[in-house]
């Protein structure tokens, strides 16, 4: 019998390693930036194309290589960071493997410039799928320029398998900025379709986090700084009350190594302990200086899995950390006596707008306005502020009153609206839709509405509903592009983080369909001079657009089409939130809309809108 067993040709080999290495064009970027920092380099521009599928340069000006050198590097296991075993325990380099660049040259088409900095010329390689077609001398400046052209040209099953350029570029702009974070003292550039989306300079590292994520992320910043004979840790957290519902701002470094790690992510988390509403995420950004040989990064191809030594100690030393830095800054959770403590939820930093306020409560009963800092107890504080926001309550309590007298109320005339189906005749009426009748709805939790039927009662959830009714109202709205916009007084400038300019710039016409008046105003700078006269008052700018672009960037993934993914994440967005109250006319004029919609029954992102609970269900619950 013939032997079946065979070594695969070179080709194939790199090709196979090049799907554990090289997965999209972030990939590729994370390599070589990394190789431009080993050699050296002080200035690393990136140059990218139609999101990497055309075109990835990275020019550095590095101690460049030799001929030999340069023809060597494409070959598997090719390296100059380590020389035995022992130095995989003392790895300082952000590459060892020596598989980058052969992967890479195995599926695209690469052209090398390299010079050292006291040759005369340097050498040009032009290498196809691993195979070299040229070999040249040339003149080109000291350091390294490798260009990298339609990747997976030679695997379409692979190229196919590739995102759309918004996604591909977010990815990019992923790895960018985890390599620019890490080196703060060196220049970084990039540059997207001829424009410049970065231009980082050398400084320290709050003024990389400046760069890459705007001017407003200085003020969410906390200092981190902590050490001990086993390891050193330095850094910034967010502030609770900056919090994003969205990922993305979350780093965590190794010896310069951006790592994933869950189990340390927790911990950070932990250290945010009752400091943050459910489902938020802070900015972090927290170096560990490590011995090498505590650690092992030789566990997965990315390099972004790391074993400890002594995980668990790691653990709590981060969340000791950051706790400390947390409390020393003041920043802990803060309570709002103005809310009700009964069923309010809190938000840290939020402050209450005026219909989130009792009647007849005003600007000057916050907390610190009306009531000495020596009372004793919580309860006693909470006294003091609200008394006088519920006089009205207890008017009459104190006058004489028949032993089995109710003592009066206040407002007895309950304040309802016309439901847009009363006037329906009987035959048209649901058990899903809320009766009109003299009884209001009410809230529990700040989050959730009662409201009647015959058959029993609707519990509401009051932001799922909400968006559901601005979802069906911003697709009417760009379908038939007759929104109308309330025009500032005095236009707003916002910020966006140098990442988000082109989203936002994707976004802005079919936004300004909606009612927007948003204009760009250089320099990651946008002016925004009307906002849709439907919008709820009091609404931020610059955290709507900011929202608007992390939920715009989420629903990318789910493939919808631009229409329904603006009017989804405009939704989201500008909906009213839970934990806000909620006055019974606003509560009323909630449910009329959402039976007014369509599809009343969920919301955009599939959330239920509201559950029917039957008398005939209740009773059976309260039977022994």
């Amino acid at each position: 019998m013939a032997d079946i067993i065979q070594l695969l040709p070179d080709a194939i080999a790199n090709q196979i390693a090049a799907g554990e290495v090289i997965q999209r064009p972030a990939s590729v970027v994370k390599e070589l930036m990394e190789n431009a920092i080993d050699a050296g380099g002080t200035h690393i521009k990136l140059i990218v194309k139609d999101a990497g599928k055309t075109l990835l340069q990275v020019i550095d000006n590095g101690c460049g290589m030799s001929e030999t050198d340069a023809r060597l590097s494409f070959e598997r296991h090719a390296t100059s960071k380590i020389r035995k075993a022992q130095d995989l325990f003392a790895i300082r380099t952000m590459g060892f493997r020596g598989e980058a660049l052969a992967s890479i040259a195995a599926v695209a088409q690469v052209e090398m410039r390299t010079r050292k900095a006291n040759s005369e010329l340097g050498v040009k390689l032009n290498i196809e799928g691993s195979e070299i077609k040229s070999q040249e001398a040339c003149q080109c400046a000291p350091g390294t320029s490798i260009s990298v052209r339609n990747l997976f040209f030679n695997i379409p099953a692979r190229r196919n398998f590739l995102k759309s350029n918004s996604v591909e570029m977010r990815h990019i702009n992923d790895e960018f900025q985890r390599i620019a974070l890490a080196n703060p003292d060196l220049h970084f550039s990039l540059h997207h379709n001829n424009n410049e989306v970065y231009h980082l300079p050398p400084g320290n590292l709050r003024q990389r986090i400046v760069g890459l994520f705007g001017s407003n992320a200085n003020k969410k910043l906390v200092p981190v700084k902590e050490e001990t004979d086993i390891l050193k840790l330095d850094g910034y957290v967010g502030k609770p009350e900056f919090a994003k519902r969205t990922r993305g701002e979350q780093f965590l470094f190794v010896n310069k190594r951006f790592i994933k790690s869950s189990y340390l992510s927790h911990a950070v988390m932990g250290a945010y302990e009752e400091m943050l509403t459910k489902d938020t995420y802070p900015l972090y950004i927290i170096f560990l200086d490590i011995d090498p040989e505590h650690i092992d990064i030789n566990v997965h191809p990315t390099k972004q899995e790391i074993k400890f030594d002594d995980e668990r100690l790691v653990y709590n030393y981060l969340k000791v950390a950051i706790r400390h830095a947390l409390g020393q800054h003041s920043i802990t959770p803060m309570l709002d006596f103005d809310q009700d403590v009964n069923f309010g939820s809190f938000t840290p930093g939020a402050t209450p707008t005026q219909s989130d306020r009792p009647e007849g409560s005003n600007s000057q009963s916050k907390v610190g306005g009306s009531f000495q800092p020596k009372e004793k107890s919580p309860t006693e504080k909470l006294a003091a502020s609200n008394l006088k926001h519920w006089e009205k309550l207890y008017d009459g309590l104190g006058k004489s009153t028949a032993p089995n007298e109710e003592p009066a109320t206040v407002n007895s005339t309950p304040l309802t609206i016309e439901s847009q189906w009363s006037e329906q005749g009987q035959g048209n009426e649901s058990s899903e839709k809320p009766l009109k009748s003299s009884k209001q709805p009410f809230q529990i939790h700040n989050t959730y509405i009662v409201s009647h039927i015959k058959s029993g009662f609707l519990l509401i959830d009051q932001q799922a509903a909400h968006e559901r009714i601005l979802y069906e109202r911003y697709l009417d709205s760009l379908s038939k592009q007759q929104a109308i916009s309330q025009k500032e007084l005095f236009p707003k400038t916002i910020q966006v983080a140098p990442a988000d300019v082109p989203v936002l710039e994707e976004m802005i016409p079919m936004v300004n369909q909606l009612g927007f008046d948003i204009q760009d105003f250089g320099n990651n700078s946008f002016v925004i001079h009307g906002v849709p006269a439907n919008l709820n008052p009091g609404k931020d700018e610059q955290k709507l657009i900011e929202s608007l672009i992390e939920q715009y960037k989420r629903n990318v993934d789910m493939k919808l089409g631009l229409t329904e993914n603006i009017a989804r994440s405009l939704a989201k967005s500008a909906s009213i939130k839970r934990g806000q109250r909620l006055t019974p006319t606003e509560m009323q004029e909630l449910i009329d809309k959402l039976f007014a919609c369509q599809v009343p029954y969920k919301s955009p992102s599939g959330r239920h809108c509201f559950l029917t609970y039957e008398l005939d269900e209740l009773e059976k619950r309260f039977k022994v």
